[in-house]
């Protein structure tokens, strides 16, 4: 109800007028049954404008700290991500990263629409980097399209570490989905035979890659071969399969 409420009463139309967001290929779009939406991910705000855009609610993985901070400012904050659709994940471990996709697939079982941003953190420097596999693991064991999504300008509406936004026009592009069946089959069945097999881990970052390549020629952006650095470090390290 709130995602409603906010998206076609109350922020959506102030937010179109203040930011003059523009969409791109909403025919591409299916009007109804699961998808994967994936998208390059610059800023906090593109949570807000990638939704705006999209002909359909989209439910977001978000991680688990948006929910669970003290005081009224973590209530008012878990309430907003609660109204608005988002799925609490816990990116602690290993365990807590099969929950994610547990969580994603039975949502995309029940005909949603799940964001995701398949880098799995925000580009430090508005580069493209190397996408997780969890992003392909999702995508084929749903067997679902996969529509990519560009999103330009909220790098400048809220740099990463900015609190307050600044006013600067956004685009949102919608991308032909992709159709990755040939990995799975018509049945799943080829896809379930590679299970934890050196096969499927090759296929995962396959279908990955192809997903960011993707990304890459719709954004212009330049494209780097390594996981983005986690929030305050400037070294590569391990992060979590969903954001």
């Amino acid at each position: 109800m709130l995602y409603g409420i906010l998206k076609t009463t109350v922020l959506g139309p102030a937010l179109r007028v203040m930011f003059r967001p523009s969409d791109d290929g909403v025919e591409n779009f299916p009007d109804q049954g699961p998808v994967l939406l994936v998208a390059n991910h610059q800023s906090f705000s593109d949570s807000i404008f990638m939704p705006l855009m999209t002909p359909r609610p989209v439910k977001f993985l978000a991680k688990a700290e948006y929910f669970d901070q003290p005081g009224f400012k973590g209530r008012l904050s878990a309430g907003f991500f609660r109204g608005v659709g988002s799925i609490p994940i816990d990116r602690s471990g290993a365990k807590a990263a099969e929950a994610a996709l547990n969580t994603a697939l039975r949502l995309l079982g029940e005909g949603e629409v799940v964001g995701m941003y398949p880098e799995g953190t925000r580009s430090p420097d508005g580069r493209v980097y190397k996408g997780r596999t969890g992003v392909a693991r999702i995508a084929l064991a749903a067997r679902c399209p996969v529509v990519p999504c560009a999103i330009f300008g909220t790098d400048q509406v809220q740099p990463t570490g900015k609190l307050v936004p600044r006013v600067h026009k956004v685009d949102v592009r919608f991308g032909r989905p992709l159709d990755f069946s040939r990995f799975t089959g018509p049945d799943g069945a080829l896809w379930d035979a590679l299970d934890g097999t050196e096969a499927q881990r090759t296929v995962l970052r396959a279908v990955t890659d192809e997903i960011m390549y993707t990304l890459v020629s719709m954004t212009d952006r330049e494209y780097t071969d390594s996981y983005a650095p986690s929030k305050g470090s400037s070294k590569r390290t391990p992060a979590p399969v969903v954001d």
